[in-house]
């Protein structure tokens, strides 16, 4: 077959997102982020809304995400990206407004915005990422670190006594009467990661339908902060984050 009918239109496998820019992503090789971006960009860009489209990431290795997709963003002070994209939905109600956020700033210096945003049912969506640490400010434990989890401030591991249990925030919010969708899944393989866009797309839909606030969390890995390769990084939270955080819908309003 000539190079040329191979780059025929029907013969196209794969073709990037006209949301995704052509940035190079800054995240670490084998990182979750660039995986969702790339989800959210497909959805967004399926479902025609990318003039109608603002994120808001607050602080953490998300912080430049306004790199990659090429929507409108605002930037939110660390944990604060709930409270903002109250704001934005409430002045701008034809707009589908969604943050962007991790562990460390969802579910620690944000816990207060994102539990009254989500107790209140603003018509956002939310995007948690959860790889258990702090990954951009040097590998600390986060509220969602596993016991026993080695971190650079649990270097002997996560002990009860000392620092408490791991927080199963997403199972918290699922509690809110203002959620209508709360969900937990993972990207690290092809068919989660199909799961995880039918995910994104069903909370867009649902802020479409006003029927209150969809959080959707990707259980992740972060192999540099973990010490691990990108395999073994994946392996690891197979078998000690799903059992802790189990994958599935855990509310469908």
């Amino acid at each position: 077959m000539d190079i040329k009918d191979i780059i025929k239109p029907e013969n196209r496998v794969y073709a990037k997102s006209k949301i995704l820019t052509d940035t190079p992503m800054h995240y670490c090789p084998g990182c979750s982020h660039g995986t969702v971006h790339k989800l959210i960009a497909e959805v967004i860009d399926e479902m025609g809304i990318q003039e109608k489209t603002i994120g808001v990431s607050p602080v953490g290795c998300s912080v430049f995400a306004y790199n990659y997709l090429d929507i409108d963003w605002q930037q939110a002070a660390h944990g604060r990206a709930p409270a903002l994209a109250t704001a934005t939905k409430r002045l701008m109600p034809d707009k589908y407004v969604f943050t962007y956020q991790g562990d460390g700033d969802l579910a620690s210096i944000g816990t207060a915005e994102i539990m009254h945003a989500c107790n209140r049912g603003e018509n956002i969506v939310v995007i948690f990422i959860n790889n258990a640490i702090y990954g951009m400010t040097g590998g600390q434990m986060a509220p969602t670190t596993l016991l026993g989890m080695k971190t650079s401030t649990t270097p002997y591991g996560r002990n009860v006594e000392l620092n408490g249990y791991p927080l199963k925030i997403t199972e918290l919010i699922a509690q809110l009467d203002g959620t209508c969708y709360v969900t937990r899944q993972s990207v690290h393989n092809s068919a989660a990661a199909r799961k995880t866009k039918r995910a994104i797309r069903k909370a867009f839909e649902n802020s479409a339908l006003k029927k209150g606030t969809s959080f959707v969390e990707v259980v992740s890995s972060c192999n540099s902060g973990w010490k691990m390769t990108p395999v073994k990084a994946n392996e690891w939270m197979a078998e000690n984050m799903f059992p802790k955080y189990p994958i599935g819908d855990i509310k469908d309003v």
